[in-house]
């Protein structure tokens, strides 16, 4: 598909998620937590390309999350905690990815769990800091010095979710057509060619996983703004169990297979719990093992196919 059938495809569903946010307010909510965590899917769709899959990227999602609620302490404007929080974010993600870039496959993905696991521990004996299980409440926010808060506050939030999402979906869109796209897929193939050519497999790896770190920063920012409470479960494995099943589920043929997998997930969870309160899993699995029999490409696969189709 061209990049411009793309653009018209994601101004359009820029375009459906207002409508439905204003025609069903409660929509707001999920709608804001779905381009949340297809951004952080997002990034794992660079390291996708690289054939490598984070089982930890709920830690950048944590470590954004609790910087924003220490951080509305001291700064309460959004606008200064959304990049702070990615910062940070990315920081770290420099940090953790010099090691981890190191290995490949399962090894890479069990490093980044371990460590998303140790920081879990970490948030959770610091009950001091962290107030442990029971999360922090942030304190009030503002957004150019207005309260965040109220109606007025969800449609903010939104619209911050929405222009990330569409501004950091144009910059992987570039980065993949780019060099650097070709060089992550060049890891996956034969990754001792790049070598051969005089380029750094791991550096390449290094750029996609630290722009992957960012990104999740960005959506852990958006959460805390969103749920107004943080928690140690931002870090625990089910969450980042989360971030990879929405990559498969949205497909990772496209950078708006993110974003239809965490809207597509959300919206099935929440219907899925409010039909069957105790077998809402069971449909979540259920829907994951149809979309791997029948539609491995994912939901953008199958809009793919179609498309071609027709």
């Amino acid at each position: 598909m061209t990049r411009r059938s793309e653009t018209l495809l994601a101004l359009a569903g820029a375009v459906l998620i207002l409508v439905l946010a204003y025609a069903v307010p409660w929509l707001r909510f999920v709608l804001t937590i779905a381009l949340a965590k297809g951004l952080a899917v997002l990034g794992i769709l660079l390291l996708l390309r690289a054939g490598q899959v984070s089982f930890g990227h709920a830690l950048y999602l944590a470590l954004a999350a609790y910087t924003v609620a220490f951080g509305a302490v001291l700064v309460p404007e959004a606008l200064l905690l959304l990049p702070a929080a990615a910062l940070i974010a990315g920081i770290v993600g420099l940090l953790i990815g010099l090691f981890v870039v190191r290995y490949r496959e399962i090894f890479f993905g069990m490093l980044n769990l371990a460590l998303s696991m140790v920081f879990y521990s970490v948030l959770e004996k610091f009950y001091a800091l962290t107030h442990g299980a029971d999360g922090i409440r942030l304190p009030p926010v503002t957004f150019l010095g207005r309260p965040l808060a109220g109606e007025s506050g969800e449609w903010t939030v939104l619209g911050l979710a929405l222009v990330l999402a569409l501004a950091c979906g144009a910059l992987v869109r570039v980065a993949l057509a780019s060099p650097l796209g070709e060089a992550l897929a060049g890891i996956k193939t034969r990754e001792t060619r790049l070598d051969f050519m005089g380029v750094s497999p791991k550096r390449v790896l290094l750029a996609a996983y630290v722009a992957s770190a960012v990104m999740a920063g960005f959506a852990g920012a958006i959460i805390a703004l969103t749920t107004r409470h943080v928690t140690p479960a931002l870090s625990y494995w089910t969450t980042s169990g989360e971030l990879v099943f929405i990559a498969i589920l949205g497909g990772a043929g496209s950078v708006l297979g993110p974003f239809l997998g965490a809207a597509a997930y959300e919206l099935t969870r929440v219907y899925a719990a409010a039909t069957f309160a105790n077998a809402w899993q069971l449909v979540l699995g259920l829907v994951l093992l149809g979309v791997i029999v029948f539609a491995p490409g994912g939901i953008w696969g199958m809009i793919a196919r179609r498309r071609r189709a027709a």
